[in-house]
């Protein structure tokens, strides 16, 4: 073999490797995953007066309305029920997706089975409620009712 048929058969040989490797020796580009997108909160924090004094309190995210709980709720276990529910209506969720908090809400939030059979949501095991007298964003009237309903703070104990 002469040394231009060497040369040939070579360059025959690299055109064949560059065809099976994809023929391609410019840059490649990964496809970017889409972003996740981020759920959003079914509570936050707010400061509200409660007795005289500044306090940071759960909140449902839409409205901002003052979150309760009940001391007879443990572990999860909801007790208002009939004409409680009346008075003290649940945060419920939609469907059944895991409920998500704002900045400032550290504690774990999680859904029971309430006696309407809709996923309540309950902050660190406690069941969350409304209070049908407040009125606005910033009401707090169902504070120690019964000496038994309070406001949730953001450090709440687990109920157990």
């Amino acid at each position: 073999m002469t040394l231009r048929q060497l040369a040939h058969s070579l360059a025959v040989f690299g055109m064949v490797m560059v065809a099976a490797c994809g023929g391609s020796s410019g840059p490649t580009t990964a496809a970017t995953p889409a972003p996740t997108p981020t759920p959003t909160p079914i509570v936050k924090t707010a400061t509200v007066t409660v007795a005289g004094a500044s306090m940071t309190v759960l909140v449902d995210a839409a409205k901002g309305m003052t979150l309760y709980y009940l001391t007879a709720d443990k572990a999860g276990t909801v007790t208002c029920t009939a004409g409680c529910l009346a008075v003290w209506p649940p945060l419920e969720m939609s469907d059944s997706s895991t409920p998500t908090g704002g900045p400032g809400v550290t504690g774990k939030l999680a859904t029971v089975n309430n006696p309407n059979n809709k996923p309540q949501v309950t902050y660190n095991g406690w069941p969350l409620y409304f209070y049908t007298k407040d009125k606005a964003p910033g009401d707090v009237t169902g504070q120690n009712v019964g000496q038994k309903w309070f406001v949730v703070p953001p450090d709440l104990k687990p109920g157990t």
